[in-house]
């Protein structure tokens, strides 16, 4: 196991009524975290349809690269109950608001991961979503805060390690990419389609 994983443990399935407006959803959380929700958080509207996408297969293991307060997994879970969702996020803050919140929905096909997604074992995920959680590092504002380090070394870092992993990922390997660069996908990944003025795109590897 991961250090600083949390397993969840089966319980009630989260009633959808949590999921029906980004409004409601967030009432899930203190008010702190709304503030960031404009440029951080992913819309429901985002999460059904990249949920749609990635969970094509029974037990599919869905991996969120930068989950945030973990509204992508708990979302996806909602819409997609057939799938596991993994959560992993450097803040640990952002770690235990998640947690949090699944308790709360008594989800059991979700867990989050306190640490760096460089350090994970890319092996054991179908699918990826991925919310260019690396453009903090380059952006003059629009950080969540300043608790972790940032750097243009530290984005280069981040985009060449996510390529190489996706590199060696099997054919049918399936990535939704919300505001993401089409330079960070390697060949052998095409576009299936796009949503939301291109924003959000679907990716195959053949």
């Amino acid at each position: 196991m991961f250090q600083g994983e949390i397993i969840s443990h089966p319980s009630k399935v989260a009633s959808e009524s949590w999921f029906s407006t980004d409004a409601q959803f967030y009432k899930l959380y203190p008010s702190s975290v709304l503030s960031l929700s404009k440029n951080h958080w992913t819309p429901l509207i985002v999460a059904r349809k990249a949920a749609n996408f990635l969970a094509v297969e029974k037990g599919a293991r869905v991996l969120d690269i930068g989950s945030g307060i973990g509204k992508f997994c708990l979302a996806a879970a909602c819409y997609k109950p057939q799938a596991f969702y993994t959560g992993v996020e450097q803040r640990a803050n952002l770690v235990e608001y998640a947690e949090t919140a699944r308790q709360k929905l008594g989800m059991d096909n979700v867990s989050f991961i306190h640490g760096n997604f460089t350090e994970l074992d890319f092996k054991q995920y179908d699918h990826f979503y991925f919310y260019n959680s690396f453009y903090e590092n380059i952006a003059v504002a629009e950080k969540i805060d300043e608790a972790i380090p940032y750097s243009i070394e530290r984005y280069n870092q981040y985009s060449y390690f996510l390529y190489r992993q996706l590199e060696k990922k099997l054919s049918g390997t399936r990535v939704a990419t919300y505001y993401g660069m089409d330079n960070q996908m390697p060949p052998g990944y095409h576009v299936g389609g796009s949503d939301l003025d291109d924003l959000l795109k679907f990716w195959v590897k053949e």
